[in-house]
């Protein structure tokens, strides 16, 4: 019947660990699906083992950690710390900023015969932003008058809404 789900996201993960993406694709089955949440949806360890390329050229240094893994038999949730410095080539279309990225999020794997069909990973894409410089730091004074500037535009847009009803 294969390897069980919580093998399976250990092998896994410590492949992302050694940043091999030709390991981790060989985890996957030809029509497995990753769901990256705040990314997009790539389709077969192809496309998977192209993503984690670009990942690891624009973060060399990442370093991945397991905090926990709860399983049966099918499925496996992967809770995670990533970090690094976006220092390399560029990352979905943004440049490198030489900034230290901290990264937390889960993964929810399912196996069948020992392959990986479907993962759906879910991580904080706000702190990848702030962390790479795209978004001011978390209730800094920039954050601040960013909200400031946002919500007096919400309520000028609402009033032009109300005087044209």
């Amino acid at each position: 019947r294969g390897m069980a789900a919580e093998q399976v996201a250990h092998g896994y993960f410590e492949a992302l660990a050694r940043r091999d993406p030709d390991e981790m694709a060989g985890y996957w089955s030809a029509e497995g699906v990753e769901d990256i949440v705040p990314v997009g949806i790539y389709r077969g360890p192809d496309e998977v083992r192209g993503f984690f390329t670009q990942l690891f050229a624009a973060i060399p240094d990442l370093e991945s950690v397991v905090e926990r893994v709860t399983a049966d038999d099918r499925v496996a949730v992967v809770q995670w710390r990533m970090s690094g410095s976006f220092d390399g080539t560029a990352f979905l279309g943004v440049d490198a900023t030489g900034r230290r990225v901290e990264l937390r999020g889960a993964d929810c794997i399912e196996v069948e015969d020992g392959r990986i069909t479907r993962n759906t990973a879910y991580y904080d894409g706000m702190a990848f932003a702030r962390g790479a410089g795209m978004m001011p730091p978390q209730d800094s004074s920039v954050e601040k008058a960013m909200f400031s500037a946002f919500n007096t535009l919400t309520k000028a847009r609402g009033a032009l809404r109300d005087a044209r009803r």
